[in-house]
């Protein structure tokens, strides 16, 4: 029986998707599922819903929410990490309020850019707790990163911690599929090999039944009405040969390209849904009170096995069957143009012997300097909150493609000043 201990558990929608998939695997059914989050009311939320789901899935398991962390995360053998430190309001507010004082635009503000890197140096420090409780009460448990920045969070803890991580993300499931379904494609016999970093990783290879796909893709991207929303992968595509995992709106911020305030008419061009983030936590907000009764409330609810990868991990460790992920892990010599400290997305073997990632090799070079333009970010922020060097807050983002293509360094100083400010004691002192 594995204790799978889940921080951030209030994220009841989440919960669901990982712990229901567990609780439907054999392998995994029967565990103790421990619930934690620093908000009473929705770990309550969440322990109801899980106990109605344990028990209409055959009751093998046993749910358990917890106040205190520390006894959470005792003999833990798989810990899933979903937090969002400071929430919605205030802290992703600040992220995007602060910025359009600058006259800095953002869609997501989650993985790179301005309020990437201060969502990172925010939950570094939460990080760090995490980690010094699992080193000492399950220091062979396994961390599943959920929570964004991935690539900076995944390094953090792989590069200064004792604790064995992964860092999971959506994009690389769902690439393939979302460029051919858009260009009217079928998924039959379809193979692909992708391999970069976290919503920068490249379909290197795509084939069907054998026979390479880029031409006609290329071919259909040129010819599609520009009336959907891929435009941005599209031209990133066209002028870098490459389709990129994650979404248009995620890579309109990630390149120095397409947000700019000097050329407003880009925005309508490539359909760039500014604020978009903000926009999708309203929506939450608002429709979490009907959602609630349907899950935490439903004495009836069920469960169809999702596309997570969580439960597979587990599965594939418990049973020892090899199953193969998309992962984000420290870059030992496997994508062999990017440095040694980045965070890569590359294939990996799981079984009971742990992650294996895969070598890769070099990535063609266009897509290795796009890569460097957002590792830069991520191994400066890191290196800001390992050293407490207010400094390389200012080479982070002095770095960053978006916010240097659009504020001057003065601009950019005081901008992380008052973005500082604002977090308050969110941040350690950096001096």
């Amino acid at each position: 029986m594995a204790k799978i201990t889940f921080l951030g558990a209030g994220s009841t929608v989440f919960a669901k998707s990982i712990l229901g998939d567990c609780m439907l695997t054999e392998s995994l059914r029967d565990s103790e599922f421990a619930l934690y989050d620093i908000d009473p009311q929705r770990l309550k939320e969440s322990e109801m819903m899980l106990q109605n789901l344990n028990k209409n899935t055959g009751g093998y398991g046993k749910v358990v929410a917890y106040d205190d962390r520390r006894a959470a995360l005792k003999g833990s053998d798989y810990v899933v990490n979903a937090i969002q430190v400071g929430g919605y309001k205030p802290a992703t507010v600040i992220d995007f309020e602060i910025p359009k004082r600058y006259g800095l635009r953002q869609t997501i503000a989650d993985t790179l850019g301005i309020g990437g890197i201060f969502r990172a140096l925010r939950t570094f420090p939460v990080l760090e707790e995490f980690a010094r409780d699992m080193e000492e009460l399950c220091p062979d448990a396994w961390f599943l990163n959920y929570s964004n920045p991935m690539a900076m969070l995944t390094g953090y803890m792989l590069r200064y911690t004792g604790v064995k991580t992964v860092g999971l993300c959506h994009s690389v499931q769902t690439c393939a599929s979302e460029l051919l379904s858009g260009l009217g494609i079928s998924l039959d016999g379809v193979a692909y090999h992708i391999a970069g970093i976290n919503h920068m990783a490249w379909l290197l290879e795509i084939t069907k039944d054998g026979e390479d796909l880029y031409p006609l893709v290329k071919e259909l991207a040129a010819k599609r009405e520009p009336n959907h929303h891929d435009l941005v992968r599209y031209e990133i595509m066209k002028q870098f040969g490459y389709y990129v995992t994650e979404s248009s709106e995620h890579n309109a911020e990630y390149l120095p390209y397409f947000i700019k305030s000097r050329n407003p008419e880009l925005i309508d061009r490539f359909k760039i849904p500014l604020d978009e983030y903000p926009r999708r936590c309203e929506r939450q907000i608002a429709g979490w009170e009907q959602m609630r009764d349907d899950l935490v409330n439903n004495a009836q609810i069920g469960h169809e096995l999702s596309h997570e990868y969580g439960s597979r991990i587990m599965n594939a460790m418990e049973t020892n069957t090899p199953y193969k992920i998309g992962g984000n892990v420290l870059n030992t010599g496997l994508i062999t143009n990017l440095p040694t400290e980045a965070i890569v997305e590359v294939p990996c073997l799981v079984d009971s012997s742990g992650i294996q990632p895969c070598f890769v090799g070099d990535l063609p070079p266009q897509l290795a300097a796009l890569n460097m333009t957002n590792v830069n970010v991520h191994l400066l922020t890191i290196e800001a909150f390992v050293t407490k060097k207010k400094e390389h807050i200012y080479h982070a983002a002095l770095l960053d493609p978006h916010t240097s293509s659009e504020l001057t360094i003065d601009e950019i100083r005081s901008l992380c000043d008052d973005l500082i400010e604002a977090h308050g004691e969110w941040l350690p002192r950096f001096v």
